[in-house]
């Protein structure tokens, strides 16, 4: 039985980094106790019990990657960053070989260049990192019930639409 993080990293592989994402949040509000995450969260998934073991182990796997990656309060698993990394690499390759995409990052360019300016001297990482960081942003400002500043979900719109392209040039060249 493939996990929810297998299933996505095969199918989409944006899906799959800000799932990762979302796991690695929801292991540091749960301090890394695998007991609360087996109560609080394991215990509610609708699979059986041997899926929900296999789903504890994943879970211990990914807690024993951040405390020994030294990402416990924040930061991202490097296993997810080099994938991050490889859609930057074919986000500069399509810059200048596909005008498809070209023109499509050329609708999402304003709002990367507009959060890197809002960052100031936080660092932000490259533009395919900026991308993911305000759609996860955005995902979490919504399930918080916040307010979603204006113009905030042209801008994600557009980063979804630049990550659908890589995600399907990163599936097509993994596939091969």
């Amino acid at each position: 039985m493939k996990s929810i993080a297998e299933k996505k990293k095969g199918q989409n592989i944006a899906e799959y980094i800000i799932y990762m994402y979302q796991m690695e949040d929801l292991i540091r509000a749960y301090d890394f106790n695998m007991l609360d995450i087996r109560q609080y969260v394991i215990a509610h998934y609708p699979i059986s019990d041997t899926e929900k073991e296999d789903t504890a182990h994943w879970f211990a796997s990914i807690c024993e990657q951040m405390i020994s990656e030294k990402i416990s309060e924040s930061g991202h698993l490097s296993e997810v960053q080099v994938i991050v990394d490889d859609l930057a690499k074919i986000h500069w390759e399509l810059l200048k070989s596909d005008k498809e995409y070209f023109e499509i990052y050329n609708i999402a360019k304003p709002y990367v260049i507009d959060m890197i300016m809002e960052a100031g001297d936080k660092p932000v990482g490259h533009e395919i990192q900026v991308c993911l960081n305000a759609i996860y942003g955005f995902l979490l400002a919504k399930l918080k019930g916040r307010e979603i500043p204006k113009g905030y979900t042209e801008a994600t719109d557009a980063f979804g639409n630049v990550l659908s392209y890589l995600g399907f040039v990163y599936a097509e060249k993994n596939i091969t």
